[in-house]
């Protein structure tokens, strides 16, 4: 376990994961972090959608994404003079999902995570990568925040 300044509670990130943390300098957005933090989640539900996910969604008073009332995508950020850090984190697979075992993620007791393959509704046999999934964030965070983003894919 690492401490570090962000939101949130108590988080994983590992294997299995699409890890997204944008650096942006919220003055030429708004100096709100609520509404940064709900511009993320439409990143990820905008992501999850081209993924073929069906009903993702936002709960009321609660931060990141859920799917079949299970959470699917966290959050945490921090800001410093208005630039971001940290962000996001998809699980994707289930190898996201064994290390949850250990803590209460986010400090939500009796919650439950899931993942990207265990919910997508409709998949072809050759199914998506990781890359894919990148590829559909990267499109969503140039929607959301109207910018374009260099690739190294």
């Amino acid at each position: 376990l690492f401490w570090c300044e962000r939101g949130g509670e108590v988080t994983y990130h590992g294997p299995g994961q699409l890890v997204v943390y944008p650096i942006l300098d919220l003055r030429g957005y708004k100096q709100d972090v609520h509404w940064y933090m709900r511009a993320l989640e439409e990143v990820i539900l905008i992501a999850l959608e081209k993924a073929g996910i069906e009903g993702a969604s936002r709960e009321k008073n609660l931060t990141g994404v859920w799917v079949s009332n299970k959470k699917i995508a966290a959050l945490g950020i921090k800001t410093r003079r208005w630039v971001t850090m940290h962000g996001l984190a998809i699980n994707i697979d289930a190898r996201s999902l064994q290390n949850f075992k250990g803590i209460v993620p986010c400090g939500l007791e009796g919650r439950e995570v899931t993942c990207l393959r265990d919910e997508v509704s409709v998949i072809e046999e050759t199914s998506f990568s990781m890359k894919d999934v990148t590829i559909y964030v990267k499109e969503a965070l140039e929607q959301v925040f109207g910018v374009t983003l260099l690739s190294a894919l």
